[in-house]
């Protein structure tokens, strides 16, 4: 954690210059509880994109809410901006289906402010309808950080910070509890999966070794569903477990058929033979499909 030879800059508890940032857009079923458990803040900016489902009133219950409409472009704009309605130091950058954890919260609140400390990541409990699940693949994250030394940018269908400085392990969990319809989450992986695919076809500089694996496409679905089920334990979570594996399998087949279906599009079709076959005598031969360029 913390090395006793960090200087402290000052006494007060670090949390005392936090503000949580929040993105929403149509939250209604899970805001709520993401607020609930920032009671302790002076300050909430909230960036909405437009919401009619009911998130607006409940933000209205929250006093220390101040809201920000911005059309959605992306999400990694979309922080960017939400960081410069920031007035503290520090930021706390939660999704709108996170929900801070009581031994977090108790740990922020031992934080003091450290000379070189930049920001710190947040590891997850993953729960489906709130029953946790023992993993999941979900990564740690930098959460907790000073503004002056954030910068948001755009990686797949979702983003990432960049923190420039020391970043430290907290102990405290966040849990990710995403209740909204499973028709809304359905509805998004096509998008989702446009976005990853660009992201997949880019230069492979730094690609790590799970890019490389859905890059190919067709292996990602089947590693995926026996890496959750057996290696991270989810056959043993029950219908919980099973509900977190087949989304996992459904969105990577969503990644992989596009980018089946780019490939096909830019392939050669076949000529058709004389007798009116597709290909039956001069097919104009293909390679084997790859999807490295």
């Amino acid at each position: 954690m913390i090395g006793s030879n960090s200087l402290v800059r000052g006494n007060f508890p670090l949390m005392d210059t936090v503000t949580p940032l929040i993105i929403t857009f149509d939250e209604a079923p899970n805001i709520a509880r993401t607020l609930d458990k920032l009671a302790w803040a002076r300050r909430i900016v909230v960036v909405d994109s437009g919401s009619s489902d009911g998130t607006l009133e409940i933000l209205a219950r929250y006093p220390q809410v101040v809201m920000f409409t911005r059309a959605f472009d992306s999400f990694a704009d979309q922080c960017n901006f939400g960081l410069a309605q920031v007035e503290s130091e520090w930021v706390l950058s939660l999704d709108a289906d996170y929900e801070v954890s009581d031994g977090l919260v108790e740990e922020m609140s031992n934080l003091r402010e450290r000379e070189g400390v930049a920001g710190y990541r947040a590891s997850f409990v993953y729960r489906i309808h709130g029953r946790p699940l023992r993993a999941a693949l979900y990564p740690p994250r930098i959460v907790l950080y000073r503004v002056k030394n954030a910068r948001y940018s755009n990686e797949g269908h979702g983003h990432r910070v960049t923190v420039s400085g020391d970043v430290r392990a907290l102990r405290g969990v966040i849990y990710h509890d995403d209740r909204k319809p499973l028709s809304r989450w359905l509805a998004s992986q096509q998008s989702y999966a446009r976005l990853e695919a660009d992201y997949l076809l880019k230069d492979a500089g730094g690609f790590s070794t799970s890019d490389w694996l859905r890059r190919m496409a067709w292996p990602a679905p089947i590693v995926v569903f026996f890496y959750v089920l057996v290696v991270k334990g989810c056959l043993f979570d029950g219908w919980p477990g099973w509900f977190y594996a087949l989304q996992r399998v459904l969105a990577e087949c969503m990644i992989a058929l596009e980018l089946v279906d780019r490939h096909l599009r830019r392939a050669p079709p076949y000529e058709n033979s004389e007798e009116g076959g597709p290909g039956l005598k001069n097919p104009v031969p293909t390679k084997s499909f790859r999807i490295f360029p």
